[in-house]
């Protein structure tokens, strides 16, 4: 099996298990940006903690742009880094002010320019707040298309653009998102519960195989072996042996 074929047999599992959302709380992109940001090094249950009176005081980028900084660090202080997180999304806010009327753009190239933005928390607002197709690399992205082999690259934006060219654009957000999800759960990076995964009957670094019968492929999985000669050749019936 390819790497190609891993990411789409991957794909396809991991989409019949979540649902292609962030758990970042957020009612449009700009509350998406911040929050973003506000979950670097932290979770998203600690940042989902601050947002609420954190937009309830500064509700757009206007009013977060002229913020008291000491004010600001202290809502947001429970997230960690609070210094140079507060100083970032004043920052971008001020950004977004200045050079883009006050609203989040949907290109990337615009996105990146903004203090503290990169080109994960970038695809990460594309994808959740735009739907326009994004493949954003974190940690548990970058560990887990690692362990099934989909790349050799420790560079986030090599990874981007080597698991971009194996699947169709309209399953870049969704794959990112749903492997943060079983990254979280199921393959977490010290003691991955292999035996409860869907994808230990592929992924290369799998402690364990499925047990019993192979778990039934897809007719899209199916195709994809049969396009490489793998499918098991299906055994003819003996005759019947003749009686005496």
């Amino acid at each position: 099996m390819t790497a190609k074929d891993r990411a789409r047999l991957a794909a396809e599992r991991l989409k019949a298990l979540y649902p292609a959302v962030s758990e970042l709380d957020h009612v449009n992109p700009f509350q998406m940006l911040v929050a973003t940001i506000l979950s670097a090094q932290t979770t998203d249950r600690s940042v989902n903690s601050v947002t609420p009176a954190l937009f309830a005081r500064y509700p757009d980028a206007a009013a977060l742009a002229h913020a008291n900084p000491v004010e600001v660090e202290a809502m947001i202080r429970p997230t960690g880094f609070y210094h140079v997180k507060a100083k970032t999304i004043i920052g971008a806010s001020a950004a977004l002010v200045e050079r883009f009327h006050g609203e989040v753009p949907t290109r990337i190239e615009d996105l990146v320019t903004l203090p503290g933005v990169g080109r994960k928390t970038a695809n990460v607002v594309l994808g959740v707040a735009f739907g326009i197709p994004g493949f954003a690399v974190d940690t548990h992205v970058k560990r887990l298309t690692r362990r099934l082999g989909l790349t050799k690259s420790t560079d986030p934006v090599k990874i981007e653009a080597e698991v971009t060219k194996m699947l169709p654009p309209e399953e870049w957000t969704g794959f990112s998102l749903r492997l943060i999800l079983h990254g979280r759960r199921i393959c977490i990076a010290r003691t991955p519960r292999c035996p409860e995964c869907v994808l230990n009957d592929f992924c290369p670094s799998s402690t364990v195989r499925a047990k019993g019968r192979r778990r039934l492929l897809t007719a899209t999985a199916a195709s994809v072996r049969l396009a490489h000669g793998r499918a098991a050749a299906r055994k003819r019936p003996r005759p019947p042996r003749p009686h005496h």
